[in-house]
């Protein structure tokens, strides 16, 4: 079945992300390209850093388009990634802080057990500039693209998929377990944050019996609108919002020209009145 896109009433994307993490696009650029698109409310949720957010926001605040505070934090469930989108927390709460913290320690630790297993298996890359580049911005987050793209420009493989596919994708032979948090502890997190919390992707991450013990364990919020939702996906995670009273969210998770993964952006949204519910729940003074 086809991805379900949301293209009627105000544009609402509130799943993106920039060069702060694994995103193509400066944060100026992706408002640049959202302003383009006629997207009329964003959320830049960057993997475990909210390094982009100033510079986002003036952006957004210049061009007229409502920017909310997000993040997409890794939590993770038998070594395996699940992804929880935050929004409308506190970034300076001081638990966050030294707990994002941490997160891209272990995110530089993983990229560099990455580089070791990728030499092992007889297609060396060179991590170091990469590595070195984000080291200097404050606040970035590394991660795997940062390996994909090195074997490409190594001519190891022909693009970031098939980087994945031969070498860096779970249980292909250069991936690496992370090590963190699991996802009711992100939840809880961010809601002393002060924040609501939205389990990503669902559809993609295939962790559905995750899903009633967080609920039990207080998540508000469940991604139904993304690009690699089917029609049935969509309709499962709707009717389960509906059933459980969660909150709805959406977006395209954009990363970029050239990342594998940019084909939603202007094509996947959040209904205005999921988004009218999430700013409620807030307290975040956006008009739909």
């Amino acid at each position: 079945m086809r991805p379900v896109r949301v293209t009627c009433g105000p544009m609402i994307d509130l799943h993106m992300h920039t060069t702060a993490s694994d995103g193509r696009s400066t944060p100026s650029q992706l408002v640049e390209e959202v302003v383009a698109l006629g997207i009329t409310t964003m959320a830049v949720t960057d993997h475990d850093t909210t390094a982009a957010w100033d510079e986002v926001s003036a952006a957004a605040a210049a061009a007229g388009v409502a920017c909310l505070p997000g993040i997409e934090i890794t939590a993770v469930d038998h070594g395996r990634d699940v992804h929880m989108l935050g929004y409308c927390f506190d970034r300076n709460y001081p638990e966050l802080v030294t707990f994002l913290t941490t997160q891209r320690e272990d995110r530089e630790r993983r990229l560099r057990e990455i580089g070791d297993r990728l030499e092992r298996l007889g297609v060396p890359v060179d991590l170091e500039d990469a590595m070195a580049d984000a080291a200097r911005s404050a606040g970035r987050a590394m991660g795997r693209p940062m390996a994909a793209a090195a074997l490409v420009k190594a001519g190891h493989v022909a693009n970031i998929k098939e980087a994945f596919d031969r070498y860096l994708g779970e249980g292909r032979p250069a991936f690496i377990e992370r090590q963190g948090a699991e996802p009711a502890e992100v939840v809880a997190l961010v809601t002393r944050a002060g924040g609501v919390t939205s389990m990503a992707h669902p559809g993609k991450t295939q962790k559905d019996h995750l899903i009633p013990a967080l609920i039990e364990a207080g998540l508000p919020a469940i991604e139904v609108y993304h690009p690699e939702h089917d029609t049935a996906d969509t309709a499962r995670y709707r009717h389960m919002a509906d059933t459980f009273n969660l909150l709805v969210t959406g977006g395209s998770d954009y990363h970029g020209v050239g990342s594998g993964r940019s084909q939603g952006l202007g094509q996947f949204h959040l209904p205005a009145a999921d988004f009218a519910r999430l700013a409620e729940r807030t307290g975040w003074p956006i008009p739909v």
